[in-house]
């Protein structure tokens, strides 16, 4: 365990931020966690590109933070004085980047709102305009952190209601959606640093990661990070859940999201669905933290929204010495699946807990 406090630790694994002289990306390569901890420079849209799409700065609003950045540097460097050329090149790099990952709602959303403070900059120097699309993209990081830190305290409160005869509150998670995923606290883990900042101490939860195939990134990150934080942490194979519950280690769970539909059906790392459906069985509450700006009104349910396939190699060699299956056999391999919202307990946004009917909660609360 670490003797750092929360703050030094959050310091130490910012996500993303911009290199003193604003010309590039810095952001920690999360494929090379836990056993090596390393910042690399994104200086071109090819590099910011490749780092989403492999995952080296993964999570919706970490996503959404590093597009927003991203825009930034970009236009910092386009070489003209016309205001529809200098948005013609815009334009093209915004698309570039928002084909790097399908589902992240986050994505399209900030690449859309640095889009229209372009446009609504119309009429001012080109100087200008590159010193307010910076301006921007750092409140969209300021306003991640401060969604995170909301979505946490409300958790916390969760939390306080479970916290009975000095036993720690287990609390299961899936996949990362913690600091790394975000610009600080996370989602689903904010309230376990919330609880620390509160004054609780590491050993009055214990957290146990899914460890998340076929990524590892329960494995790699979140146990990093919240064994890091000085928090009891426990990591087991995705299909070890039922045990746990059974077992009664589990008194709560939270999950992060990357897109959330009308209904409240939620697209999240592969085998989120699986795990609430076994959480469901055995009555846990199953609590969905999710930013408000991955709630996408325009989807109706979970059958609209798009998941992406990824490489079979993550599933056959990417952590093996030799190939662990036929080289002839088909793989499936999808980055999300989809929870219908029957499923859940309540889906806690920076605006406040909902449940169902989510359309009409999301709706009580301005979306």
């Amino acid at each position: 365990m670490s003797n750092i406090s929360v703050e030094e630790f959050f310091d130490k694994v910012l996500t993303v931020r911009l290199t003193p002289d604003r010309q590039a990306l810095d952001i920690i390569d999360q494929t090379l966690l836990p056993g090596t901890i390393r910042r690399i420079s994104l200086n071109t849209k090819e590099e910011i590109w490749e780092a989403i799409k492999k995952l080296r700065v993964r999570g919706a609003p970490a996503i959404g933070v590093s597009a927003a950045y991203g825009m930034a540097v970009l236009a910092s460097r386009y070489q003209t004085d016309d205001f529809e050329t200098f948005a013609k090149l815009f334009k093209a790099d915004k698309d570039y980047l928002a084909t790097s990952r399908p589902t992240a709602v986050n994505l399209f959303w900030a690449l859309d709102r640095m889009e229209s403070t372009l446009m609504a900059s119309r009429g001012k120097s080109i100087p200008e305009i590159r010193e307010i699309l910076y301006n921007e993209a750092d409140r969209i990081q300021a306003e991640d952190v401060q969604i995170s830190r909301s979505i946490g305290e409300i958790g916390f409160g969760l939390l306080k209601d479970l916290k009975k005869d000095g036993k720690p509150v287990g609390i299961e998670t899936h996949c990362n959606a913690g600091t790394l995923a975000t610009a600080k606290y996370g989602t689903a883990t904010a309230p376990m640093y919330i609880a620390l900042e509160h004054g609780w101490k590491g050993t009055d939860m214990h957290v146990y990661c899914d460890e998340t195939r076929p990524l590892l990134q329960g494995a790699r990150l979140t146990s990093f990070e919240v064994a890091s934080a000085g928090i009891t942490t426990t990591v087991q194979c995705d299909n070890m859940a039922s045990s746990l519950m059974r077992a009664g280690k589990i008194d709560i769970i939270f999950v992060g999201c990357d897109r959330v539909a009308r209904n409240g059906d939620f697209a999240n790392k592969i085998g989120t669905s699986g795990l609430a459906i076994i959480a469901k069985h055995y009555g846990i509450p199953f609590y969905v933290c999710a930013p408000s700006s991955t709630i996408d009104m325009n989807t109706p349910s979970g059958d609209q929204i798009p998941i992406e396939m990824r490489d079979p190699d993550e599933v056959t060699e990417m952590w093996y010495k030799e190939r662990m299956a036929p080289k002839d056999v088909n793989v499936y391999n999808p980055a999300f699946d989809v929870t219908d919202h029957s499923l859940i307990t309540g889906m806690i946004t920076e605006k406040g807990l909902c449940t169902a009917p989510y359309d009409e909660a999301f709706r009580r609360i301005g979306l």
